[in-house]
């Protein structure tokens, strides 16, 4: 009865199937394992060779802190590099270095510049990168070159090398200078500007002088300065006025005065008279001084009023005694004739011309005052208006300050970048000189030779062995006849049978034994001499 899968899969691995199996097939297995091996291994040994050279070039970090003076150029080193890559990379680039060095002549000139430009890029590959431990931050990056001749390839290298560094300087110096310009060209305007700005200031407040809003306070002190001398213009008018009606009156008495004392009337004339208007000045300055002080403008008016009076009644009296007994006919205000007339006649003339003064003077005053309120009722419309231009001023003059700041700063910096006292690249290591070639790499090729002839071997052994339809083993019998065996025929060797299995064993071992001897003798010469 034959086996389901299930009991196929419980029976234990039959190691003794195995042995036979490789001892059947070792040879079928040994010698496809040769033929690749050798095949990839002797392929090394024939491909063109390149040696590699390499150098790291290290990154260093400013030596001014960044919180003295700020760097112009502050974009990501990794970007930088693409760049600088690529202008290195640029045809032109490449094509000085191919002619300086004469690569990839080889006496055919049938070779293209183009062809010999796309030939290098291939050889100079990629820039390796180097991070920190947190792999934050680049601290270095290794720049490497392939060609056939080692000293080629060192000399490339350091071609290579002395452009990446010149290039970072150049690229980190001229951004810088673009900065500082950029920012000075600026400040340029800014300062126009605010020029501009200030001389309209200036214009303005040259139209609108006294009606400024500094000017406010001293506006107002002026005014209320006017205001009183108006006043008390307008006071010593009305007292001047008052004392033109008196002497007027003085006048019309003296005319009488060697008349009657009074008139048809009853009208006191003469002495009689002044000193009825003395009797009323001095009523009036006692009702004054019960409602003002002494130095109200009415009472001191009053005070000079009775003054003068008085002193007329005096001048009056002792003309009247030198002139007794003389005519009547005589014309008191005469001023040929003197006396107290022609006295009262000057302060009369006197007092009309001060009447005229102060009215001249009110006048002025009144339009000096109409002057300042005009200025003052300006103000407010001339404060905002000049509040707009302050504004933008102000803003002129914080965006100058601003970048006057920044370029101090920028040409700092590109000060600190042009003695290299900046973020610079700096070889570590001179380029390399290569002893052993990159490519290829032989004992690579060993390992790659061994698996592709291990997995041919299986192949063939395994297709011998799928393709051979004996049967060498009890197992197989009663797989295909489903019988239990009875009994067995033992095994009958002729001692020629014997022979040939010795040899076969022989022949077995020593293929064996030269596989392995060979494959270890190649892999040991391929890393001395590789």
């Amino acid at each position: 009865m034959a086996q389901t899968p299930e009991e196929q899969a419980s029976e234990p691995l039959d190691l003794n199937r195995y042995v036979n199996l490789a001892r059947r097939r070792h040879l079928q297995f040994l010698i496809p394992l040769f033929v690749g091996w050798v095949v990839v291994f002797s392929a090394s040994w024939f491909l063109p060779v390149r040696y590699k050279s390499s150098t790291l070039i290290l990154v260093e970090q400013p030596t001014m802190p960044k919180d003295y003076v700020a760097p112009n150029v502050t974009d990501d080193l990794q970007t930088r590099l693409q760049s600088i890559t690529q202008q290195i990379l640029s045809r032109s680039r490449l094509l000085l270095i191919i002619d300086k060095l004469h690569l990839y002549s080889n006496g055919n000139a049938t070779i293209s510049p183009d062809d010999k430009v796309e030939r290098m890029r291939s050889d100079i590959g990629e820039v390796e990168l180097v991070r920190d431990n947190r792999g934050d931050q680049i601290t270095a990056f290794r720049v490497s070159y392939s060609a056939s001749d080692p000293h080629t390839a060192q000399q490339v290298t350091s071609e290579l090398t002395n452009l990446f560094i010149h290039e970072s300087q150049k690229v980190v110096q001229q951004e810088s200078q673009d900065t500082t310009d950029f920012i000075a060209s600026q400040l340029e305007n800014a300062r126009q500007t605010l020029s501009s700005q200030e001389a309209k200031v200036r214009e303005f407040q040259g139209q609108h002088e006294g009606t400024l809003p500094e000017q406010q306070t001293s506006n107002l002190q002026i005014l209320s300065g006017l205001q009183q001398q108006l006043q008390n213009e307008q006071d010593a008018l009305n007292s001047s006025k008052q004392q033109r009606v008196y002497l007027q009156s003085l006048i019309e008495q003296n005319r009488s005065v060697h008349g009657a004392t009074r008139t048809v009337d009853g009208v006191p004339t003469g002495l009689a008279a002044i000193d009825e208007d003395l009797s009323k000045l001095r009523a009036k300055l006692a009702d004054l001084s019960s409602h003002y002080t002494d130095r109200y403008p009415d009472v001191l008016a009053v005070k000079q009023e009775i003054v003068k009076t008085e002193k007329i009644r005096e001048e009056f009296i002792a003309d009247a005694k030198n002139n007794k007994g003389e005519a009547s006919t005589s014309d008191p205000l005469d001023p040929t004739q003197g006396g107290p007339g022609m006295q009262l006649q000057s302060q009369l003339r006197a007092n009309q011309l001060e009447i005229s003064n102060r009215e001249q003077s009110i006048v002025v005053l009144k339009s000096r005052i109409n002057d300042y309120q005009s200025r003052l009722n300006e103000e407010p419309a001339v404060e905002q208006q000049l509040a707009d231009l302050n504004r933008g001023y102000t803003q002129s003059q914080a965006d100058y300050d601003e970048l006057l700041k920044k370029k101090n700063q920028s040409e700092m910096a590109t000060n600190l970048e042009q003695v290299q006292q900046g973020e610079r690249f700096t070889m570590l290591d001179p380029p390399t000189l290569p002893i052993k070639p990159d490519f290829p790499n032989r004992i690579k090729f060993c390992g790659i030779g061994l698996g592709i002839g291990l997995v041919l071997g299986l192949i063939v052994a395994g297709g011998f062995e799928f393709l051979d339809d004996r049967m060498y083993s009890e197992k197989d019998i009663k797989k295909l006849f489903d019988v239990a065996v009875l009994s067995e025929i033992p095994e009958i060797q002729l001692p020629s049978d014997e022979r040939l299995a010795m040899r076969r064993a022989t022949l077995g071992w020593s293929v064996t034994a030269v596989v392995i001897v060979t494959i270890l003798a190649g892999s040991a010469f391929s890393f001395l001499h590789g």
